[in-house]
């Protein structure tokens, strides 16, 4: 998947537009419309894109003053379900199966930014610990992101 992907899954959900925005802001979600900054490359948009359909399902309300702690904490819930659509377990597991090894390479195959990765595995493994097992799989998410296949 990538931006344009994502904007086609949503398009007859949501009103999305580019602009070039002011004041540092990448993207802005209110009452079912996102403005997503122009002046980025479509990876940086992709990650973008993600987090503010996050809020669309998981924000209520103007949560632009972050100096409140309940926009923080609305701000992460929206930013992890980017993370879960975007990278998800499953796409992880996908990815090792392909020989992929190195993060560089990973958010590659994701099309997100390796700051978006990082933040993503950092997210899971305040999720679920050192490490995560799904079917015949153990992801261990220290020292560093790690697959390995079992059978047991």
């Amino acid at each position: 998947m990538n931006y344009e992907d994502l904007l086609i899954e949503y398009d007859n959900k949501l009103k999305i537009k580019e602009l070039p925005l002011k004041y540092n802001l990448k993207g802005l979600y209110k009452n079912g419309r996102i403005l997503i900054k122009s002046d980025m490359s479509d990876k940086e948009k992709y990650c973008i894109l993600a987090e503010e359909i996050g809020h669309h399902y998981t924000s209520s309300g103007n949560i632009l003053d972050q100096d409140k702690l309940e926009n923080r904490k609305q701000e992460v819930i929206a930013r992890r379900w980017g993370y879960e659509k975007l990278v998800g377990i499953v796409d992880l597991i996908n990815a090792w199966k392909k020989g992929i090894n190195n993060r560089h390479d990973l958010a590659e195959y994701l099309n997100v930014t390796e700051s978006f990765l990082l933040e993503a595995i950092e997210y899971y493994k305040t999720k679920y610990g050192t490490y995560y097992i799904i079917d015949s799989y153990c992801i261990m998410f220290e020292p560093n992101l790690r697959i390995i296949e079992y059978w047991g």
